[in-house]
């Protein structure tokens, strides 16, 4: 018997704790369930450069593996009769189109599968409006569709979380911060994740680095330039942590995003509290559309409602991840993931921010040591 079949959770940590050592990012967190069970809880390395130790509690900036979070909001709404994914956003915004034009055709199920056509805005390169709500439901409503909804996928990088934070506004009359608080964190005891800071917190997340492909380097004033470095050095800006953009500026841990993903494969419910329905899990996480060539991203892209499927080489759910795995990706720093073919649900949160070829090395290396002392 070797030591790892003694341990099954001595390969993953061992991995895991690799990637710190090597100076892929300066700190992480790494937490599985199995079934309802959490069956790994880890933290390693530092929240900052010379910062503190990191914990399972550290708080880090999820990027866009906040977009599940905001969409499981809808589809707690289209269960309780609010509205339906085949519904047109006009009919619960009005000025979001004009009747008649291409752009009415676009539906809730459109926006939730990035099919929508509004994958870019103003927005995206003005983050100093991140923080006026209203300024962003205008440049929504501004928008012209690059494609026609529903006749291909691009992925909506911010407008995603703008159209459905908007969407949750209308339809349930709270801000989509303040519904997620409500009707998915606090339920499931997701006590230390939130969308924007809250004003009445410290904004103690964890420090983000930029990291150049192929770099080592620990430190993270390596005069570093492009685009990880500017990303870190923007998520690292207090104005932008506390902004409500629900496609970025989740805030939480590994810990609390396994327990969102192991509740959605148990049928959407843990520890006797019921998120969802087991039919309502279902449609969330069904395949919508699939794409040889993402319009935002260039790569194969495979969307349910709100959440990425498996099964394209681009993927960062592990290299043997079924079909069937649902998940998203944060940014080269972060991902979450359920399996239901095997009950295991994983969140590998850093602060190292790193391009994508290197995210998805690590990310995928992290799954298949998961799978292999966990799954059956």
């Amino acid at each position: 018997m070797s030591t790892f079949d003694a341990d099954p959770a001595g390969r993953v940590r061992q991995v895991f704790e690799s990637h710190v050592a090597a100076g892929l990012h300066h700190g992480a967190q790494l937490a599985v369930y199995d079934g309802g069970d959490l069956v790994l809880d880890l933290a390693a390395g530092v929240v900052a450069p010379d910062g503190p130790a990191t914990t399972a509690e550290s708080r880090h900036v999820l990027f866009s593996c906040t977009k599940p979070y905001a969409g499981v909001c809808l589809h707690h709404l289209v269960e309780r009769g609010h509205l339906a994914y085949d519904d047109r956003v006009r009919d619960h915004w009005p000025a979001f189109a004009e009747p008649g034009t291409e752009k009415a055709e676009a539906t809730v199920r459109h926006v939730l599968s990035h099919q929508a056509g509004l994958p870019r805005s103003r927005l995206d390169e003005e983050p100093g409006r991140w923080s006026d709500w209203d300024d962003a439901v205008r440049a929504m409503e501004e928008l012209e569709p690059t494609f026609r909804p529903g006749s291909t996928a691009a992925y909506h990088a911010l407008t995603y979380g703008f159209l459905v934070g908007e969407l949750v506004r209308r339809v349930s009359g709270q801000s989509v911060d303040d519904y997620a608080r409500a009707n998915v964190f606090e339920p499931l005891g997701m006590a230390d994740t939130s969308i924007g800071l809250p004003a009445d917190d410290p904004d103690d997340a964890a420090t983000l680095s930029g990291f150049e492909a192929g770099e080592r380097c620990r430190e993270s004033d390596a005069g570093l330039s492009g685009t990880a470095a500017e990303a870190a050095a923007l998520f690292n800006r207090e104005s932008v942590r506390r902004a409500v953009v629900p496609a970025a500026t989740g805030i939480g841990t590994a810990r609390d995003m396994a327990r969102f993903y192991a509740c959605l494969v148990n049928g959407g419910e843990l520890d006797g509290e019921r998120l969802l329905d087991p039919d309502t899990v279902e449609a969330a996480t069904s395949l919508q559309t699939e794409v040889e060539r993402d319009g935002t991203l260039a790569v194969p892209r495979r969307y349910a409602l709100g959440f990425e499927r498996a099964g394209t080489a681009w993927d960062k759910y592990g290299t043997v991840a079924p079909c069937s795995t649902f998940g998203h990706g944060g940014l080269g720093s972060i991902v979450g993931w359920g399996d239901p073919e095997s009950g295991l649900a994983m969140a590998y949160v850093t602060n190292g921010i790193r391009d994508e070829v290197e995210h998805a090395m690590r990310a995928n290396a992290v799954a298949d040591a998961v799978r292999t002392a966990f799954g059956d």
